[in-house]
């Protein structure tokens, strides 16, 4: 399984944004634009708890494994795995829901904030943003909690017949 890089997550973040910008400015331009929900940046900071919470009871457990303390409980692999993947997915979801968030917020912020209902939607907007990057921090460090130790053996590969 593969690391997830920033790189990747800031790309996505920004296209996301981008063309999120592009659609609300031509959503009003033809009507009304849908609000930002007021779940969202609660649903996205529950989801960064949940990581947090994950990979700071993991690294717990493994230290514990890891000093051969009495009675330690292990960290399942396969259960790793799933905290992983779990990790890579809510980031990158992540990534995606706070560009498209950004995107709007952005188009919010310099449409016109003089009216109540959209200076609203422009906060709920950054702290969805805000949220989303917790949830890139939070699955970046479970990743690295759960990062298997680099292979020190170096035997040399045998050459290859012809």
């Amino acid at each position: 399984m593969k690391q997830l890089r920033p790189a990747v997550l800031a790309g996505i973040f920004v296209v996301a944004g981008v063309l999120s910008w592009a659609g609300a400015r031509l959503w009003n331009a033809y009507g009304t634009l849908p609000g930002v929900p007021l779940a969202a940046p609660i649903v996205l900071g529950v989801i960064a708890a949940v990581l947090l919470a994950t990979a700071l009871s993991l690294r717990s457990r493994l230290k514990a494994q890891r000093e051969r303390r009495p009675g330690a409980k292990g960290v399942e692999p396969l259960m790793a795995a799933r905290a992983v993947v779990f990790g890579q997915a809510s980031a990158l979801v992540a990534a995606l829901v706070a560009g498209a968030y950004g995107g709007v917020g952005v188009f919010l912020l310099t449409d016109s904030l003089d009216i109540p209902a959209r200076r609203d939607q422009a906060w709920y907007a950054g702290f969805s943003v805000l949220a989303g990057a917790a949830v890139v921090a939070a699955a970046l460090f479970l990743e690295h909690v759960l990062k298997l130790p680099e292979d020190d053996d170096q035997t040399p590969e045998a050459p290859a017949r012809a």
